[in-house]
Order: C-alpha cells, then sequence, then structure tokens
C-alpha cells in the first residue's frame, strides 16, 4: 500500500467514525439512550469473547443478569478472574466463568473448546467480541497479521468449532445465535505492499460481516437452528483507542462523555442481538441501535463471501462444506 493509500485508508476510517460520533451526539441531545429492556434467559449458555473489559465485559455483565451461564474468553487471567468476580457481585449470579483463550493463536483456540466442551454445557449464544484496533505492525502465534488473525480468522475459527454443539443446543422456536461484533469501518481492501493499521483493522471488520453473511446462508440451506448476526456497537468509550491518531485520542479524553458511547450503551445491540425475540429465526442482519441496517454494499457480493469462506478454511483447516451444502 502506498502512502497515499495509506493516507486515503486512515481518512476514511476516521470520516466513517467521525460520521458515527455526530450521530450519536445528536441522538444524547435529542433524549438520549434509552436502555432496553431484554426477557430473561434463565438455563441458556452463552460465551462472550474478550469479556474481561469494555465492550465484552458490559455484554457478559448483562447476560449474566438475565440469568444465562456465562463463559468468559481472555487471555489476561488476572482481569478476567476481576471480572468475573465484579460481575458475580453485581448480578448476583454464580454462574460466570472463564476459560483461556488466545484468539491470536490457534492452538489455544482449540484447548479452550476441547475445555469448555469437556464442561458437557449446551451453547445458546456465541458473542465474538474480542479484537485488536489499529496497532503496530506484528503477527499472530500462526504468522498472521494480527488484524486478520485474531479479529477475524481467530473467530472463524471458534465459531467453526462450536457449530456442532449449537446446533445441537439449538430448536425451531428456540434457535441458537451466533453474534459477530464489526464496525461502521470496513473497507473494501484485501491486498497491499505495505502495512497500514487503519486498511488492517477495516479489512478485518469487513471479513467478519462477509464471514457471517455467508455462515447464515451456510446454517439455512443445512436447515439448522442457528442463526448469525452482526451487531455494531457504534463508537464507544474503551481502551481500544490508545493506537489511534492523537488527536483522536485527545477528543475521546475531553468529549468522550459526550460524543462516545459508554461500554455499556455499546453493549445494547450485541445483547439484543444475542436474546430478543424480535430476532428469533431471524439471521444474515446488521444490526445497528438495536435495528436492522444495512451494510456496505459489497458485503452482499455472494462470490466475495464465498472466495473469503474457501480462503478461510484453508487458512485454519477447516473443511470447507459450501460446495457440498449448496449442491444439495
Amino acid at each position: 500500500m502506498s502512502l497515499l493509500s495509506a493516507a486515503r485508508a486512515a481518512l476514511r476510517v476516521y470520516a466513517a467514525g467521525a460520521a458515527v460520533i455526530v450521530a450519536q451526539l445528536l441522538r444524547r441531545c435529542l433524549g438520549g439512550f434509552v436502555e432496553p429492556v431484554f426477557p430473561p434467559q434463565p438455563g441458556r449458555v452463552a460465551i462472550v469473547t474478550g469479556g474481561t473489559d469494555g465492550i465484552g465485559y458490559a455484554t457478559a455483565k448483562r447476560l449474566a443478569r438475565l440469568g444465562m451461564t456465562v463463559i468468559i474468553a481472555g487471555n489476561n487471567k488476572a482481569r478476567a478472574h476481576e471480572a468475573v468476580k465484579k460481575i458475580k457481585e453485581e448480578t448476583l449470579n454464580d454462574k460466570v466463568v472463564f476459560l483461556y483463550c488466545n484468539l491470536a493463536s490457534m492452538g489455544s483456540i482449540q484447548q479452550f473448546v476441547q475445555a469448555f466442551k469437556k464442561k458437557k454445557l449446551p451453547l445458546h449464544v456465541l458473542v465474538n467480541n474480542a479484537g485488536v484496533m489499529m496497532v503496530p505492525q506484528r503477527k499472530t502465534v500462526d504468522g498472521f497479521e494480527e488484524h486478520i488473525g485474531l479479529n477475524y480468522l481467530g473467530h472463524f475459527l471458534l465459531t467453526n468449532l462450536l457449530l456442532d454443539t449449537l446446533k445441537d443446543s439449538g430448536r425451531p422456536g428456540r434457535t441458537a445465535r451466533v453474534v459477530t461484533v464489526s464496525s461502521a469501518t470496513p473497507l473494501f481492501c484485501f491486498c497491499s505492499s505495505s502495512y497500514s493499521p487503519h486498511g488492517a483493522y477495516a479489512q478485518s471488520k469487513l471479513a467478519l460481516v462477509l464471514f457471517s453473511y455467508h455462515l447464515q446462508a451456510l446454517l439455512e440451506a443445512q436447515g439448522c437452528p442457528v442463526t448469525a448476526n452482526v451487531a455494531d456497537p457504534g463508537v464507544v468509550n474503551t481502551d481500544l483507542y490508545r493506537h489511534v491518531f492523537w488527536g483522536t485520542r485527545l477528543v475521546k479524553k475531553i468529549f468522550g462523555g459526550w460524543f462516545f458511547k459508554t461500554p455499556d450503551e455499546g453493549a445494547w445491540t450485541s445483547v439484543y442481538a444475542a436474546v430478543t425475540p424480535e430476532l428469533e429465526g431471524v439471521g444474515g442482519r446488521y444490526l445497528y441501535n438495536e435495528k436492522e441496517t444495512k451494510s456496505l454494499k459489497v458485503t452482499y457480493d455472494l462470490k466475495l463471501q464465498r472466495q473469503l469462506w474457501a480462503r478461510s478454511c484453508s487458512m485454519t483447516g477447516i473443511l470447507d462444506v459450501t460446495q457440498e451444502v449448496f449442491s444439495r
């Protein structure tokens, strides 16, 4: 990616973020964010990746408050144990546990899935929430660029390894759900000759949307009682911004209370996708502010969805069943 292309990628990311921030500010000034009411979820089990802080922590806490058994998947043991303790205290729900999972390592993901399956629990909700944003160029344990490797391929592998449990746990009229957290900043750009943190982050978020839509198509074709949707939290006041442009960090520090959503507000769309009766049996949707909206036009490109899925299967060692499923 040339210097000019990298600059364009950065401008597009910040422009998209700025547009969301303005919309959030207007909403707050015109009446604010009204906390939605969700139905209780006794007996249901959820996994939340990145559930130790930020949006993930708020999501895990809300699901626990609804009565769910919540498995927090994360790679910071000290922070995770503190998060579990706080959630138990605040929700009076003792069915909150931590299992180690480093999404930047395929081996760790496989070990996490094995540990979860040993518990002999059903799985009704998988929230693919964890991620990094605009980090310096570096690679995962398996040699992938970190945004693609952790944000996207880690969740691609995790979801596929848990699909059998999700399918066994869902039923008609009470489907299991995969909720994947993306953002408003994806760019249509998969190839580059040099590194751009903005472009890499945007690519990973675009890939998550394409993946979710193709997953939903496969599930429908197989007649599985599982749905897959995308949740866009908006621009949220979390620690993910430590690598962004200094001006953005300054705006966040000074005006974050007005311009940015709180982590609790950012989690509402994920929780909505996970539990609302309005989405029973409904998948392949892009959700923002607890409502269905349209994602970028390119995300509905079926050929691109299938190409990405095939390449992801090859990169993670997953069997690609696309041709078999759609030829039936």
